[in-house]
This record gives structure tokens, sequence and C-alpha cells, in this order.
């Protein structure tokens, strides 16, 4: 991580302004830009939008081949699909692993969110964003694959780099997986912090690469 992409993650993480109030969007013209960032975190039409989604998904291949895990990355199930739309949506695994539970194989999708969706509305609960996102792909997805004799994985983090309940269980059992194969309790650390590092590195690249008007 850059100096520059390392002030810029502190900035957002800090709430400090990182952006003029009301500057227009230079990409999408359809809205502004908000002083903390988050539109250009989020922004879909932004060059490059998955290019943090893509970051945590690799390293996090990264860390389960490291581990030992048999896996695939961007991996065709033929069943993952938007329940709404049918086949028109098939989609890959982000990450399919193999006997992962029971002799079944998981499909594990990522999936980031802001944590601060919701800020202004009447009853804002601070983990909301992460919690709905998790369960918003549950339900999308979960059916199809046991139907289909797999299990799912709903990875859901945060721009924060909170990780929802269901992403903390997959990695502790990686890091029992990383311990059963190594004599040192520090040979585990890496799983969580090599994926959370990743995050932030995301985040950061995309608020300095994405934007020219950011000020540091």
């Amino acid at each position: 991580m850059s100096a520059v992409e390392y002030r810029a993650i502190l900035k957002y993480r800090l709430m400090i302004p990182l952006f003029p109030d009301d500057d227009p969007c230079p990409v999408c013209r359809k809205c502004c830009l908000d002083s903390f960032g988050e539109h250009a975190v989020h922004c879909k039409e932004l060059p490059g939008f998955k290019y943090r989604h893509d970051l945590v998904r690799d390293v996090l291949y990264d860390v389960l081949k490291r581990a030992g895990i048999s896996t695939k990355k961007e991996a065709p199930v033929n069943f993952l699909t938007d329940p709404l739309e049918g086949r028109s949506t098939l989609r890959p695994a982000d990450i399919l692993v193999f006997g992962w539970e029971g002799g079944k194989h998981a499909c594990v999708d990522l999936t980031g969110v802001s944590p601060l969706v919701g800020l202004r509305d009447h009853g804002f609960v601070a983990g909301q964003a992460i919690t709905k996102a998790e369960a918003g792909k549950v339900a999308k997805h979960e059916k199809a694959c046991i139907e289909n004799q797999h299990v799912f994985v709903s990875f859901a983090f945060d721009t924060f780099g909170a990780l929802a309940p269901d992403a903390v269980r997959f990695l502790k059992r990686v890091q029992q997986v990383v311990s059963s194969n190594t004599a040192h309790v520090k040979g585990q650390n890496f799983v969580f912090s090599r994926v959370g590092f990743a995050i932030q590195k995301g985040v950061a690249a995309q608020l300095v690469a994405r934007l020219p008007t950011i000020s540091l």
C-alpha cells in the first residue's frame, strides 16, 4: 500500500472529509460526491468497480491455497442464479471449496457493503448493513446450493473491514486447518490479517485512483 493510499484509508476510516461537498461524480454524473468518499467507493459506473471485490476474492483464494485447502476460483457450478430472473443470470461461484462440509463442496460468495448505509434513517443500528448483506446473499443462493448438494457460504464484509458472522466462522475454520498443519501459533494469524488488509487496500485504491480531485 502506497503512502497516498495509506493516508486516504486513514481519512476514510476516521471519517475525515476527503472531497469538497456537492462536487458531481465525474463518471456517473447522476449524483454528487459526499465529502467522506462513500459514493467514490460504491459508484457502480466507475471503471474497475469490482476491483475491491476481486482483490479480496483473490487474497482469500491465496489464503486457502496456502492453508492446503483444495479450492477453485470463479468456478462454474451451473446453478447460482437470481431466483427472480432464472437461468439468464447464471454465474460462477466466487470460490469453490472442495469437500468443505460433510463431503460437500462449498460455494463462497463475496459481497462488500458500506457500514454507513441507512445512517440518515431513523432507527439506524451499527452493523446492520453487513448483516442485511449477508442475509440477502443467503436468501438468493442458499436454497439452490442445498438442492444441488452444495454448501453455501456468504462472505460479507464492510468497507471499514468488519466481517459478517458467516465469514468469521469460515475464516476461523481455515485457521484450524492452518493450525493442524503448523506448530507455530503465529502461523494462524495471517488468515484474518491478510483478508483485512486486502479490504482496506481495495478501498484505498478506489479512493485514490478513481478520483483525481482527492486531496491528501
